[in-house]
Order: structure tokens, then sequence, then C-alpha cells
């Protein structure tokens, strides 16, 4: 069986199932443009303490992540301040959460290519997964907005309705989505030589090899080479935006830390 902590089921394709066969797809600069996991803690940020550096901080992050890619550091950084700010919320709130990153921060950053390739294994009867380091809540509301089969992400604590600010588990990245694909394709009889995978990160190389279908999308300068050397599939959706983004970003980026702190500035308590 999967690893229950991990999993959360949406729905299910209407066309007939391709029995043996499941596409799964990274979500931050795959599915969606930047990192969710920012924009979570940039939520959570809005129902607690706030000071500026942290502002900065977090503008920051998310500044290089859009530009270069995956840090693991600032990923677990990010993690780190979201579970602090996490504990003693309940269930219910972070839920609302969720539907609040999603339609304020996700829905207006996914690539429509990336969105077409999700539909069109869903056209044809493959179950469609989501796998990602972001809150299981956060990927689950993605997950359903788009129609998709289900999500793996990660799973916070909960004891007595609350969320603790500690992890069940590690946080979904790496290794670990292998791992939990793996025990997806156990669980309902897939035969990985038959399946895709989806991501931009050189991190995700366990999962892209489990497949028989790998396949990069916006990837990282590792993946790229990886892929190219490999003879996947790379579909970079960045291209037709980069002339007009990279003039922009540098005059974004003292902007986007202004911005937050005005928009975090008004905000002392839970919004549901």
């Amino acid at each position: 069986m999967p690893e229950e902590k991990y999993v959360a089921v949406v729905q299910h394709p209407v066309a007939p199932q391709q029995h043996g066969e499941a596409a799964f797809f990274d979500v931050d600069n795959t599915l969606m443009r930047g990192a969710s996991l920012f924009h979570v803690a940039r939520k959570m940020h809005q129902r607690g303490a706030f000071t500026l550096p942290q502002a900065a901080g977090m503008a920051w992050k998310q500044f290089k992540f859009v530009l270069r890619g995956e840090n693991m550091d600032d990923v677990h950084a990010v993690r780190d301040s979201a579970l602090t700010l996490a504990a003693g919320i309940t269930e219910e709130d972070i839920k609302a959460l969720g539907e609040e990153v999603f339609d304020e921060m996700i829905v207006s950053r996914i690539w429509p290519g990336t969105k077409a390739l999700a539909e069109q294994h869903l056209r044809v009867g493959r179950k469609v997964w989501l796998v990602t380091a972001t809150p299981i809540e956060v990927a689950t509301v993605i997950s359903t907005r788009l129609g998709l089969t289900g999500a793996l992400g990660t799973v916070g604590e909960i004891r007595d309705g609350f969320y603790t600010g500690r992890l069940v588990g590690d946080i979904l990245h790496g290794a670990a989505k292998a791992v939990a694909v793996q025990g997806i394709a156990d669980a309902q009889g897939l035969d990985l030589k038959r399946c895709w995978a989806y991501s931009d990160s050189y991190n995700d190389i366990p999962l892209l090899t489990l497949v028989g279908h790998p396949v990069a999308i916006n990837p990282d300068a590792r993946l790229r080479k990886h892929a190219r050397e490999h003879n996947w599939p790379v579909y970079d959706f960045r291209s037709g935006r980069r002339a007009a983004t990279l003039g922009l970003k540098a005059a974004t980026a003292g902007g986007a830390i202004y911005g937050l702190w005005r928009g975090y500035s008004r905000f002392r308590g839970p919004r549901v």
C-alpha cells in the first residue's frame, strides 16, 4: 500500500481507464510558475506576527526560485517558517488557506502547456497525480480544481483538530517522491514502465527514472543536460515569456518586497 501520509485521492478521469498507466506531475515550475510553498508561507504570515525583514527574505527566495530554479536550503527555510506559523491553526483553517492560495496566487501562474499535457492524459483515460513538496491541503485543491485524479504532498501533523507544527514523515521531495509513487503503483497495479513523469528539477531524477516516459518541463540546467544525454523530451514553456519577464524581474524585485509588506501588514488574524 502507498504511504498514507502522502496521499489524497480526489477523483477519477471520466474516460475509460487505461489500466496500468498513469502520469505524475511535479507542481513548482512544472505545473505552475514559481513555488507554491512560498505562497503558502506568505498566506500563513498573514495569520501571525510579521516583520519587514521576513517579507524581504520571502520575496527574495521566491525571486531566486523563479530565476534559477529550486534551492533546497530556501525550500527548507520556508517550510520551517510555515510549520512554525501553522502550529495551533485548525485543520479547517488550513483547508480554507489552500483555497485562498489557489484562487489568489496559483491559478494565474499555471502553465497552459503543462495543463494541456495533463488534460491529454485524462482524455485518453490515464490517471493523473500531482507529486509535490507543497502541503497536501494545497496540492489537493490544485488537483480538485484541475479535475485530476489525486495528489501526493507533504503532510502536517494534526492533533485534536489542530496542526502541531511538525510533519508526518518528511517533506515530499527528491527520492521521497519516487518512494511515494512506487507505493501508488503497487497499490493500483500500475506498470511504471508504461507511466509518465514530469518535472523541472534535477532533484526529481529518482522519480523521472522510475517511469518509462520521463519528461523535463522548464528544466533547470542540470536536468536539461541530463535529459539531453538520455534523449528525454524537453518542453520549455518559459521561452515565449522570457524576453519580457527577464527585463521586468529586476524592476519588480523591490516592488515585490514592498508589496508583500503592505499586503501582510493588513492582516493580524485568521481569515476564513
